[in-house]
């Protein structure tokens, strides 16, 4: 979720991590989307160095990659409450007139279904339909929005939105063909944000809020005084746990995040970093812009057609997915889980079946919840039916792997 033009891929070093089966070392790898020039520093930064946070560059930023271990982190969050630091995402504000049906011209989903309070997942897509950024767009008043965008791709997506300003004028008005009749506004450098995690969440927003608020209901936001200030409170998650994400002014972060692990002390709360946020959503298939999407795939490849709405008449990639639609794709994005005990699967890794080369791993990693390795790849559409029989190539070695239903993980219901 890289505010620099100059931006590459590395890979971390191998961290140690525990299993709570095992309890024996087990290693994994994480790649970031880094930044070559000065990384950014949250309004969190010192509280991250005060609790002894790995720090790590991550889509221009300085971030903590774990606190503890990554698979204790993981495991606060499936059992209890985690808080994560996301004040490195982009915040836009649209307001005007004209800014709904502006909107839903540059986004996929339709924004005519969102109510005042309500939100939804959606696309950022380029003239080819490759996606530039997936985002959750919030209604926060009649005529305003929230946008809350992917770290690596802030800027781009800023100035791609700036650079498509026609859909912004009032061309129906007489003398309005040059006026603007709604405003792009970044409020990124004023707002910070932090996403609480787990199933012990609501407990700990009674904690902070007070026991007679009542939560936003879910992909909802709303407006909750906290102490002499108010926060905006958002119903969402990237961790297939119930959760909230809370966005403040910057001046406010650290009375806020204090705060967070002081009330949530009673309920196992652990602040967890970035490890635990790739192993939480790759469980749940969720995708990583960067990684499982780019502007070279589409949202129909990505198996995320349900968030692009083709009966709008109109919007930027939809004569793309169209034609992607009518022929069908050529690759597919499908979730797999290995057969065998061994090395975790990474990205780029190569997929085969029956000796043939069919595909390439996105993201990897052996499951906290599951002790296995799982992971994510691009196959060709002919092999990526739910219980197909696939390798991955790791280190000059094919390991077979079974493509799997999403999500990977399921909690077990009593």
């Amino acid at each position: 979720m890289s505010r620099s033009s100059r931006a590459r891929w590395i890979a971390l070093p191998p961290i140690a991590m525990i299993s709570s089966s095992s309890e024996k070392p087990i290693q994994g790898c994480l790649t970031w989307h880094v930044s070559e020039a000065a990384h950014k520093k949250t309004p969190l930064y010192d509280e991250h160095m005060r609790l002894g946070a790995k720090m790590v560059p991550f889509a221009g930023w300085l971030m903590p990659v774990q606190y503890t271990s990554i698979v204790e982190e993981h495991q606060a969050v499936r059992n209890s409450v985690g808080v994560f630091d996301i004040s490195h995402m982009g915040q836009f504000i649209v307001d005007g007139a004209d800014g709904r049906d502006w909107l839903n011209r540059m986004l996929t989903n339709n924004v005519d279904k969102l109510d005042v309070g309500m939100g939804q997942y959606t696309f950022l897509l380029n003239d080819r339909g490759g996606i530039i950024d997936d985002l959750i767009v919030y209604r926060i008043d009649e005529q305003k929005y929230l946008l809350v965008v992917n770290a690596a791709r802030a800027d781009e997506d800023f100035a791609w939105l700036q650079d498509h300003p026609e859909a912004r004028r009032a061309l129906d008005r007489p003398g309005g063909e040059t006026a603007a009749s709604c405003n792009l506004t970044s409020r990124s450098a004023d707002f910070g944000a932090v996403a609480i995690q787990g199933p012990r969440t609501i407990a700990l927003f009674h904690a902070l809020f007070g026991k007679d608020i009542e939560p936003p209901t879910r992909n909802h936001i709303a407006d909750v005084q906290f102490d002499a200030t108010s926060v905006s409170v958002a119903r969402t998650g990237y961790t297939g746990e119930d959760g909230i994400e809370v966005f403040f002014r910057s001046n406010e972060a650290e009375k806020f995040w204090s705060a967070v692990l002081e009330r949530g002390k009673p309920l196992g709360i652990k602040p967890c970093g970035l490890g635990a946020r790739d192993t939480l959503r790759l469980e749940m298939c969720y995708p990583l812009n960067g990684s499982d999407l780019s502007p070279e795939r589409n949202p129909i490849e990505a198996g995320l057609g349900f968030f692009v709405d083709l009966t709008k008449p109109d919007f930027v990639g939809r004569d793309a997915l169209l034609k992607t639609k009518e022929f069908g794709p050529r690759e597919k994005l499908v979730p797999f889980r290995m057969k065998e005990k061994g090395p975790p699967p990474r990205p780029h890794y190569a997929v085969f079946s029956n000796g043939e080369r069919i595909g390439e791993v996105t993201s990897g990693t052996l499951s906290p919840s599951l002790n296995w390795g799982i992971g994510m790849a691009y196959v060709s559409s002919a092999h990526a039916k739910i219980g197909a029989e696939i390798d991955i190539e790791i280190r000059a070695q094919k390991f077979p792997a079974t493509v799997e239903k999403k999500p990977l993980y399921r909690k077990l219901t009593p």
